[in-house]
């Protein structure tokens, strides 16, 4: 079955994630997500206070820049979040913006290596092992959680180009597409993952109500996304998911627009008008 979810955009002021997730729990969301932009809102902290706040909604973090944290810090935190929320803690990673990275100072000069090398220590890691390695970037001594996730958590990593589908393909268990990506994105994306079981999750912008199309199109010329996203009915937003899950999708996470006048609205449109309408 297709996971339906839903983004707090961080452009919500920090203290309106409380309305947004209780929202979320309550009209049965499967997931919520949550971004980590430079310089809005923190991942794991807003993650943290979301998952305490709830009880049955999965709350993903898409995506934790490699930079801004050692790999053993980000191993604790995801384990952290995993187990105070009885394994409801979805961890993404990725290269994170460049431009943001070269801003605080942390930029790589190889994303890709740092992907690699950070991506297999943390896998290792959460899994309980103790580390020893030696790289470019990761560079770890005999170090073992102590307090390893009970279940280890799926781990997403935000791709985009052909080598990081391809590379997240190896040192993940699924991949994050961005807002924006067409289904034919999809259908591309998955050609470049080589792996047998891989999920492939899909930010969809969507809008609801009056002026959604305007929204919706100001969005993707600002962006330059190749897709709008959906709107419309309900039923007409479901089958343009659709054309998404036909793609090879197997989560599609709907964001909202940054002018979204109701987040709270929005998670609760997601769960009650489309969940019911996607197979």
């Amino acid at each position: 079955m297709t996971i339906i979810g839903a983004i707090s955009l961080p452009q919500n002021p920090p203290e309106n994630l409380r309305a947004i997730a209780r929202a979320a729990d309550e009209a049965g969301l499967e997931e919520l997500w949550l971004w980590e932009d430079c310089f809005l809102s923190g991942g794991v902290s807003a993650a943290a206070a979301a998952l305490a706040w709830t009880e049955n909604l999965k709350v993903g973090i898409g995506i934790m820049p490699l930079p801004f944290r050692n790999v053993a810090l980000a191993a604790m935190e995801i384990a952290t979040l995993s187990r105070l929320s009885g394994g409801r803690a979805l961890p993404g990673i990725g290269h994170g913006v460049q431009e943001w990275m070269g801003q605080v100072g942390n930029r790589a000069a190889s994303p890709l290596t740092l992907l690699r090398e950070y991506g297999t220590a943390l896998r290792a890691l959460l899994n309980g092992e103790e580390v020893t390695t030696k790289g470019r970037y990761v560079n770890l001594d005999a170090v073992k959680l102590d307090w390893p996730p009970t279940t280890v958590p799926p781990l997403y990593v935000g791709s985009t180009g052909p080598k990081t589908l391809a590379l997240g393909g190896e040192v993940g268990d699924g991949t994050i597409l961005t807002g924006g990506t067409s289904p034919a994105g999809v259908v591309a994306a998955l050609g470049h993952i080589h792996a047998d079981v891989h999920e492939m999750v899909v930010f969809v912008p969507a809008a609801f109500g009056a002026g959604a199309a305007d929204r919706l199109r100001a969005q993707q010329e600002n962006y330059g996304n190749d897709h709008p996203g959906v709107f419309g009915t309900p039923e007409e937003m479901a089958a343009g998911l659709r054309e998404f899950v036909d793609a090879g999708a197997t989560s599609l996470i709907l964001q909202p627009t940054t002018d979204d006048p109701d987040p709270v609205a929005f998670v609760r449109s997601v769960a009650e008008e489309i969940r019911p309408l996607i197979d």
